[in-house]
């Protein structure tokens, strides 16, 4: 497939899927949104078991281009609820359902929805010098991408209090500290750090990776008791695929476990 603002490559069980304008921070366009949708739907319809999301340049994403939806001096305003039904949304709520884990490599500055975006990732790496912005405080917005449900439950509700209403940059290595994000690297072990991560989930169980992310979303959602009665339907479901009788097996023979996703 041809893109002019994204990259993606799908290799050995792996799709990696860069943002692609570095030029303005890889913020979105309407032409972004919909490859981003496009490449995310073949995502889902190969032979990957693992996603990669990343930025090209210096930074993950500035959230949205501004300059794509600008309102002019005096004239009418812009219906932003538009965007999000259409756009942002949608593409939350597909990184959410991916049948497969989503691995956000935050290279750089990820600010506004760009934030939201990687947070939405089933695992966040960011790189030392990455920072978390929820700046649409300094132009009179809320948080959107699912800020505002998913920041409370990540960071608590006072610091998420914090983080929306002053704008203030959240280091990587503080994020890692508050429990927000998996991991916070050094800048040059990135990429390194990212590769083994998704080397180990291509070569993984898909579908029992794939049932735990789903449960552990869930899982706010539910009761105790709901919650008991979706990890029996999932284990009634594990139990009967090829991988859980290879890794019983591998254990049993104490050997590395191969798995074909099945």
């Amino acid at each position: 497939m041809d893109f002019e603002t994204i990259k993606l490559e799908i290799a050995s069980g792996v799709a990696r899927l860069t943002l692609n304008r570095p030029d303005r921070l890889n913020s979105f366009t309407v032409e972004m949104h919909d490859e981003v949708s496009r490449g995310l739907e073949a995502v889902s319809k190969s032979q990957a078991r693992v996603l990669v999301l990343t930025g090209a340049g210096r930074g993950f994403c500035a959230g949205q281009d501004l300059g794509d939806r600008a309102v002019a001096p005096g004239g009418e305003g812009v219906d932003l609820g538009e965007s999000l039904e259409k756009r942002y949304n949608p593409l939350i709520r597909r990184l959410a359902s991916l049948a497969m884990p989503v691995i956000c490599a935050v290279n750089g500055v990820a600010a506004g929805a760009g934030a939201n975006i990687a947070l939405a990732c089933d695992i966040v790496i960011a790189a030392k010098s990455a920072k978390f912005i929820q700046s649409f405080a300094n132009i009179g917005l809320v948080p959107d991408s699912g800020g505002t449900w998913r920041l409370p439950r990540l960071a608590g509700l006072a610091r998420a209090m914090g983080l929306a209403l002053t704008g203030e940059p959240l280091s990587a290595e503080k994020a890692e500290a508050w429990g927000v994000i998996w991991k916070c690297v050094e800048d040059a072990e990135l990429a390194a750090e990212t590769d083994a991560l998704a080397a180990k989930f291509a070569a993984g169980p898909t579908k029992g990776l794939a049932e735990t992310k789903r449960l552990i979303r869930d899982a706010s959602l539910r009761s105790l008791d709901d919650q008991l009665d979706h990890e029996r339907d999932s284990q009634r479901l594990l139990g009967r695929t090829r991988d859980y009788q290879e890794g019983v097996n591998a254990f049993m023979e104490k050997r590395a476990p191969k798995f074909s996703g099945n």
